[in-house]
């Protein structure tokens, strides 16, 4: 890959700014475009999207990114023993109620559910389906504000980088798959993807 020293700059000014915010407790600014000017060839931004379609559409991702509003579970994309849905969300049960903080095996309940912070399906007005899109909707649906919440594309950079729902993937527990890629790796195409002004294939 070949990134120059403008775009790791600008990338790591991106990162900094979101942290800070974290850190302070706020959430990151609604934008309505991404605010990375390209510095990366669209044909090696599409190739780098195609390493974060692959985790993306893995189970680890896809399972709490359904096509309906029923969470998935395990490496065969299982419906949710508990029959939770988002109208369970609705009613009062959050996904909070039964998957804490950390891996229930952490905490002493052999066998029991997974865990991490802020466990729960994305909102029903911009539910960011990953099961059954193609890389290209994929693509197109992470690029547009409507559909991330009014995040941009940094923002989303960051928040693959190091959330720590999203980090939990790659170590999950038990007998589950983590994605198809390293962490690092994946924040590496996601960073190409991102500096080439969000290619899609």
């Amino acid at each position: 890959m070949i990134r120059t020293a403008a775009t790791t700059t600008t990338i790591a000014l991106a990162l900094c700014a979101a942290a800070a915010l974290v850190a302070r407790g706020d959430e990151p600014p609604p934008t309505v475009a991404p605010t990375v000017a390209p510095t990366i060839d669209a044909a090696a931004g599409a190739r780098a999207f195609a390493t974060v379609a692959r985790v993306l559409q893995s189970p680890r991702c896809q399972n709490c990114h359904p096509a309906g509003d029923r969470p998935l579970q395990g490496d065969r994309g299982r419906r949710h023993r508990m029959n939770i849905s988002r109208a369970s969300v609705a009613a009062g049960l959050t996904c909070g109620a039964c998957h804490q903080s950390a891996n229930a095996d952490r905490l002493g309940v052999v066998g029991g559910p997974p865990g991490a912070p802020h466990w729960g399906l994305p909102p029903a007005a911009t539910p960011m389906i990953f099961q059954g899109r193609t890389p290209a909707a994929l693509c197109a649906q992470l690029k547009d504000p409507a559909q991330t919440g009014g995040r941009d594309l940094p923002t989303l950079l960051h928040h693959v980088a190091s959330d720590a729902l999203v980090l939990w993937a790659w170590s999950p527990g038990g007998r589950r798959t983590p994605p198809p890629v390293p962490h690092a790796a994946f924040v590496d195409a996601f960073t190409t993807w991102v500096a080439s002004g969000g290619a899609c294939p």
